[in-house]
């Protein structure tokens, strides 16, 4: 009985020191949303890039994918309660496309946890955002957009700067799918330097 009670009083530590991480992880990630970054000339001003996704991510790393989601989805609800432009569909595509790149991350690198493992997983993580930001953009998300602008409007602000687009799937194919890819790229250039620091943090969990 002493035995089983003091299994029970680790497990409650760990699963208070996971929620701890990832109550501070997500905060971190719910400032990073402020802080978006537009790129001339290639995109749309509409289209931002932002690297909250990093927290969650170092969460998927350090704990696995579902912590790594827990982040994704408690930045999402804080940012539908203060500062949602879109009445929580935005949040909801942020959270399934920001969740794909964790995922795809994190399970790979779990597998084996080295260093080349972490850089495969990067490259599966940015195929992932890749591939499930184009069709939560096609489907759900540039069709919301569409209802409230019209999506003429949001097709002729991508013409403006790219005259290849012309319809829903060639916004997608020039805008989405490079914009996701080197939003990928750019979190798994800022996130490699920190492995090293967040080695000690993944043996411990």
């Amino acid at each position: 009985m002493e035995k089983v009670n003091v299994v029970g009083v680790k497990k409650r530590k760990l699963s208070t020191r996971v929620l701890v991480k990832v109550g501070l992880l997500s905060a971190v990630a719910f400032l990073l949303m402020f802080i978006e970054m537009p790129i001339p000339g290639l995109f749309p001003d509409f289209l931002k890039i932002d690297i909250s996704d990093m927290p969650a991510l170092i969460a998927g790393l350090a704990m696995g994918p579902a912590a790594g989601i827990c982040v994704e989805i408690v930045k999402n609800f804080l940012h539908t309660i203060v500062a949602t432009t879109t009445g929580g569909v935005g949040e909801i595509a942020n959270i399934i496309v920001g969740s794909a790149f964790v995922v795809a991350t994190s399970v790979v690198y779990r597998r084996k946890k080295d260093f080349k493992s972490l850089v495969i997983g990067f490259v599966c993580g940015t195929l992932a955002i890749i591939a499930v930001g184009s069709i939560v953009n096609y489907f759900f998300l540039l069709p919301f957009y569409g209802q409230l602008m019209g999506m003429d409007a949001i097709i002729s602000l991508g013409k403006a700067v790219n005259p290849n687009v012309h319809n829903l799937l060639t916004f997608v194919i020039w805008f989405i799918a490079p914009f996701n890819l080197i939003k990928g790229v750019m979190i798994s250039i800022l996130s490699i330097p920190l492995y090293k620091k967040l080695e000690r943090l993944i043996k411990e969990n």
